[in-house]
């Protein structure tokens, strides 16, 4: 996983918000044994009398919803020989009940978007689904029929042992997580926080039975638990089935073992240092934190984001500007004991680590020199903001945030939280900055003698029931509508007019759809294509630097100061692009958008590109490419690539090596980058579209405004990419001290989306490979447990008949061979049985039911319209597909199957460590396996694959 990409998840917890809208609930008498709670702007709180807690936010804007089981269990409530149990837990009550078995299984039937994690404080089993009452009653009843009757068998724990063990060493794959597994170590020398959730492999693999099953009978009870619901739902339907369905559990008469261990005050620096093959240069320093209720912990947390922002932040001025770091971050744990603050910093290799680490030090102690300013708070205050009211207009994300507000102490902390920070004053934040970011509270890569050490005071847990007895909240807003996902729907919302620039200038192709949504929040995408494949020969690197450069700097506005300015208006701003295409994105609210839109493009026609962004630019793509070639799934993705890639080395389509690529971004000059601006970027092959709460006149007046008098760009031709054809070929590729390995093989197919085919090779694929109940699923991650991830994956062109099919597995180097015979195996069987027409039927209704919830999201049908207007279709292309999969029979799937997936064709690529192939070869008993996110080249989960066909 790249490095920006983990920080950002690990933020994400406090980062996160959207805006909640409900309908107010109507008085009615509540099922026997319910009592209502607490309610905070449109969230109720109810209990049933065996002591669990009920949290219900109904919101109609969109039609999905999700349930969060939550029980406030995790690694911080395990022993001493018990770590990793509560982890292995949520693994195990997958595994079935005596009245259902495979649980993922089912939910890939049903089309729900389901999974489970484990954290410090908590564990919660999650799904979200096109909103349906038969649907949600059945995922109650499972909810409650695995509280009570989860087997918990050793046969079944024995299978998942390899499974959790790949997750473990995929995690090892990372520089990343083990320095900051280690770290947390030093800092916690008794407190469980210590402890990575993953656990202990001697823990783990020896784990006992009958201990596993009284962690879950003491924990797995209805007064550990807190249920979340969010989204479209009927609130009394919902209730009487959930009094149904948990009302007859029985209230525990168990008494929870008490947690009495406190981390003592640190007093002194503590070091460690990590050696590994592999990544690149990294820095940490962690600082003990007071818990998340604590009434100091917004403003520190503030404070934490304000000094690590990237560019305004001290940590980028002082690192990145003077050529220390290509990268900083700072993020901190949001937890329910006292936490800590983590800020790190990415180096290239020839960069002075030592140097690099005092300087953060130094930033982060001598703050009574150099304080925080009012901009640096009020820009973090307006980020935050916008997050949270993202997360609370967003069913799936606000129950996501309820649950882990309610693991650090209780739900409604997620509104008291955001009472705090608007609340939070500049002193008070330096303050608390000043108290906890001292040299005695700090962990890092060096030690530091202190003769007077300033040591930090005493962390404590708030008592949280206490501080919120009282809290109300503030009003709900109002009512936004239910918007209806079909096909028909959208198209008769969409207005397609172009907009028309005059002058010889063209036009710009627009798809907008305004709808209401919580928080008048609207995403919006555009896009510009220009010149041939003969006109950007040799000049790949120098088009991704101009597109990514381009908020760097304008004739008026510096990076700094466009970041502010989007900020201040709640708006996500990106670019991206390459090779004749650059898109613009814009995720805004009704008020911003034309205001966003005008200054996106001024940054694209006034871009200045500052030579000194530019090698800042150099040095953080150099850092990622450098990381990437000791990554298995990046090096068993190249060699393929490379492999059926017959283009010389000038052409666009040409894929360089990890070295070329270095040479390449390295070789581009400040020159070269404006020219290609001025040559290329401008009007004449121009798409926008916007999805949600926005006015489309002031978009179009918006739009034409920005563009009005820019140059034409050269025309756009878009490069043929035909079908090649290469001979089978198996790439081994070696890849020292990396715990886990990469499976690849992929197959080229003549064929394109528009053929008649089409829909069954997408049918099939997924009935293959992409869903829980696949072939390549049950053999090798349930029934073999070869692997955390497998899948496969089809792709096909728009534009002329080259596609491909792939399967892909992330695994124990030790496993590889078997792995390669179990994939053999399944292909070759699957060709001769078929699938049945039952499969075809639940595969079919599930892909619609992806499908729909893909629809659902603004994100993917803002995409999905640009995507459109290019290919000259609409959604009646979606509408089309559905049908035509609604079509499809046995016969039909399995004659497209043997027509297209061909295994002896394929080619192949295993990247692994092979010393640890070896020892796998010479002690085949030794299997493991698994990790939780899907590299590339598939995504990680049957939804995400279904995004480009809404």
């Amino acid at each position: 996983m790249k490095l920006s990409v983990l920080i950002a998840a690990l933020r994400l917890r406090h980062l996160a918000g959207a805006a909640l809208l409900s309908t107010s609930l109507a008085a009615y008498a509540l099922p026997a044994g319910l009592a209502q709670g607490p309610s905070v702007e449109g969230v109720t709180q109810y209990t049933l009398d065996n002591g669990l807690r009920l949290v219900l936010a109904p919101d109609d804007s969109k039609p999905t919803t999700t349930v969060n089981m939550t029980y406030l269990v995790g690694s911080r409530h395990e022993n001493y020989g018990q770590t990793g149990m509560a982890h292995l837990l949520e693994h195990m009550l997958f595994r079935g009940t005596p009245t259902l078995r495979n649980a993922l299984g089912e939910f890939s039937k049903r089309g729900l978007e389901a999974n489970g994690t484990t954290s410090s404080d908590r564990t919660n089993y999650f799904a979200s689904f096109a909103a349906d009452p038969e649907t949600l009653k059945w995922y109650l009843d499972w909810q409650a029929d695995v509280m009570v009757n989860a087997l918990i068998d050793k046969q079944d724990l024995e299978a998942e042992m390899p499974v959790v063990r790949n997750e473990m060493e995929s995690g090892e794959n990372s520089p990343f997580r083990v320095l900051m597994q280690k770290l947390t170590a030093a800092a916690y020398q008794w407190h469980s926080y210590g402890k990575t959730t993953i656990g202990a492999r001697s823990d783990v693999e020896n784990v006992d039975i009958e201990q596993l099953r009284k962690f879950y009978h003491d924990y797995y009870q209805p007064d550990n638990a807190v249920l979340f619901i969010t989204g479209q739902f009927d609130t009394d339907q919902t209730l009487e089935n959930i009094a149904k369905a948990f009302g007859s559990i029985p209230k525990p008469t168990r008494t929870l073992r008490p947690e009495y261990t406190v981390e003592p005050v640190q007093d002194g620096t503590r070091t460690v240092t990590l050696r590994r093959h592999g990544g690149t240069p990294l820095i940490m320093s962690l600082y003990h934190l007071p818990s998340a209720a604590s009434p100091e912990y917004m403003d520190l947390s503030l404070g934490i984001s304000a000094l690590g922002d990237t560019p305004s932040g001290q940590l980028y001025k002082n690192l990145v500007n003077q050529n220390l770091a290509t990268s900083v971050f700072s993020f901190d744990s949001e937890s329910h004991d006292p936490g800590y603050a983590l800020f790190g910093a990415e180096l290239k290799p020839d960069m002075d680590q030592q140097k690099a680490l005092k300087v953060m030090n130094d930033t982060l102690e001598g703050l009574a020199k150099s304080p925080l300013k009012e901009t640096d708070l009020e820009r973090i205050r307006s980020q935050w903001m916008t997050g949270w009211t993202q997360t609370y207009a967003n069913p799936s994300s606000l129950a996501s945030a309820l649950s882990e507000a309610a693991a650090s102490g209780d739900w409604r902390l997620f509104f008291l939280q955001r009472d705090r920070v608007e609340a939070a004053k500049l002193p008070n934040v330096q303050k608390a900055l000043e108290t906890w970011l001292v040299a005695s509270n700090r962990s890092n890569g060096l030690y530091i003698p202190t003769e007077k050490p300033l040591r930090a005071p005493q962390a404590t847990t708030v008592d949280v029931a206490k501080l919120v007895q009282d809290y109300t909240g503030k009003d709900s807003g109002k009512a936004v509508e239910a918007f209806d996902p079909s096909p028909a729907n959208i198209m008769a919302r969409t207005d397609l007019q172009p907009l028309s620039l005059g002058k010889d200038l063209g036009e710009v192709k627009m798809a907008l759809l305004p709808k209401g949504t919580r928080a008048e929040r609207v995403e919006a995408r555009l896009s510009f294509k220009f010149g041939s494949p003969d006109q950007l020969k040799n000049q790949t690197a120098t088009a991704a630097a101009v597109a990514s450069l381009l908020s760097t700097g304008t004739k008026k506005l510096n990076r700094e100061q466009i970041s502010d300015q989007f900020t201040a208006m709640q708006t996500q701003f990106s670019t991206s692009g390459s090779n004749g295409r650059l898109y613009l994105s814009l995720s805004s609210n009704r008020e911003n958008l034309p205001k966003a839109i005008a200054l996106a493009l001024d940054v694209l026609r006034e871009a200045n590109f500052p030579e000194d962004e530019l090698k800042k630019y150099q040095q953080a793509v150099v850092t990622d490419l450098k990381s990437a070639s000791t990554e298995p799934a990046a090096l068993a993705s190249q060699a393929i690539e490379r492999y059926t890639n017959p283009w010389p080395k000038d052409d666009i389509r040409y894929t360089p090596s990890f070295e070329e690529g270095i040479e390449r971004v390295q070789a581009v000059n400040i020159k070269q980058v404006r020219d290609f601006h001025q040559k290329f970027y401008g009007t004449g092959d121009v798409a926008f579209s916007a999805v949600g709460d926005f006015d489309k006149e002031e978009v179009r007046k918006a739009l034409a405004e920005g563009l009005k008098g820019w140059r034409k760009a050269p025309t756009y031709q878009r490069p043929d990419d035909p079908l090649q054809t290469v001979a089978p070929k198996v790439f081994d590729i070696n890849t020292p001290d990396k715990a886990n390995a990469f499976y690849l093989a992929d197959l080229g197919l003549k064929l394109q989306d528009s053929d008649a085919d089409f829909p069954a090779v997408y049918l099939a694929n997924y009935l293959l490979g992409l869903s829980e109940t696949s072939r390549l699923w049950n053999r090798v991650r349930v029934e073999d447990g070869l692997s955390y991830n497998v899948r496969s994956q089809v792709e096909a062109s728009s534009y002329e008949p080259n596609g491909s099919w792939k399967v892909y597995a992330i695994h124990a180097p030790s496993n590889s061979e078997k792995l390669g015979k179990t994939i053999d195996e399944v292909l070759t069987q699957t060709l001769k049985d078929g699938f049945s027409e039952q499969e075809v039927k639940e595969g079919v209704n599930a892909l619609l039911n992806y499908r729909r919830l893909s629809r659902s999201q603004d994100t993917v049908v803002s995409s999905a319209w640009l995507n459109y207007l290019d290919l000259g279709r609409s959604f009646e292309w979606s509408e089309k597909m559905d049908q035509e999969l609604q079509k499809l029979n046995a016969e039909q799937v399995n004659a497209a199957l043997r027509k297209y997936l061909k295994p002896k064709e394929m080619v192949v690529a295993i990247a692994a460590d092979h010393e640890r192939q070896k020892q796998g070869a010479a002690a085949p008993e030794a299997q493991e396996t698994k990790q939780g996110q899907a590299p590339a080249p598939a995504p990680t989960d049957a939804p995400a694959a279904l995004e480009a066909q809404p």
